[in-house]
């Protein structure tokens, strides 16, 4: 899981002084290939009692079920629509470009709030719920649904945009693309569907501050981060204020 990665990041802060706490929880992609000496490696990081929040879709999920033993895991299902609109896309014939692919990984994004923001708020639950448990919140590749969700995370616990960014693009540094992939797509399509860009997110954000009013709005009105559920997930991830 070479997308594995703790969401407090380098020291992740907020405003008023405060800073994201780390081995609480992680972001990654997903969590299936996991080798004996990965999980001994999880085991003496963050313990064995781990709560998983899996948001790949019902496929996915039976392809490569968690490895972790004994993890709780929470299937928050979303679906992998870019890889259905790119498998019709070239079965139709249609000769794809760069910026083709990145105006789909858009539409994508921006799907992911229109679509699915049911997932996100149980999503907000499982954390709220988690007490001392670590989290582990992941998709396939760790990176456009993940991406989302620890964008919306962060901007709860009030990491303002740049750092959120900062921390979205950490994917390109991180992820490999699977070993042994056979596609049909040109090699600039891949570039576009295997990595992450700035617009990419932003085109999720856009949505919300279209559809909601801004990111503050969405995470009041639709994902239940209503002023004491805001105050308890920053109890839970963030450093408290030194006396």
């Amino acid at each position: 899981a070479p997308n594995f990665r703790d969401l407090a990041g380098n020291g992740y802060t907020t405003p008023d002084g405060r800073t994201v706490r780390r081995g609480r929880v992680f972001r990654s992609d997903h969590l299936g290939n996991l080798l004996p000496a990965d999980l001994s490696t999880l085991s003496s990081t963050i313990g064995d009692a781990v709560r998983v929040l899996d948001l790949r879709g019902v496929t996915e999920r039976r392809t490569a079920p968690c490895a972790i033993p004994g993890a709780t895991v929470h299937s928050l299902a979303i679906e992998p629509t870019i890889v259905q609109k790119l498998t019709d896309l070239l079965d139709a014939g249609a000769q794809l470009t760069e910026a083709d692919t990145v105006a789909l990984m858009q539409d994508t994004y921006r799907g992911f709030v229109r679509g699915n923001t049911p997932r996100f708020a149980e999503l907000f639950g499982h954390l709220l719920d988690a007490h001392d448990a670590p989290v582990v919140f992941h998709c396939t590749a760790g990176k456009d649904r993940t991406g989302v969700a620890a964008a919306l995370l962060l901007r709860a616990l009030g990491v303002e945009h740049d750092l959120v960014m900062q921390d979205y693009l950490l994917t390109n540094g991180l992820y490999r693309r699977p070993a042994g992939l056979v596609s049909s797509a040109p090699e600039e399509v891949l570039n576009v569907i295997w990595r992450v860009q700035a617009e990419f997110l932003q085109a999720a954000l856009q949505a919300v501050d279209h559809d909601h009013g801004g990111v503050q709005q969405y995470l009041k009105h639709r994902l239940g981060m209503h002023e004491a559920a805001t105050k308890r997930l920053a109890e839970l991830y963030l450093q408290p204020h030194a006396a």
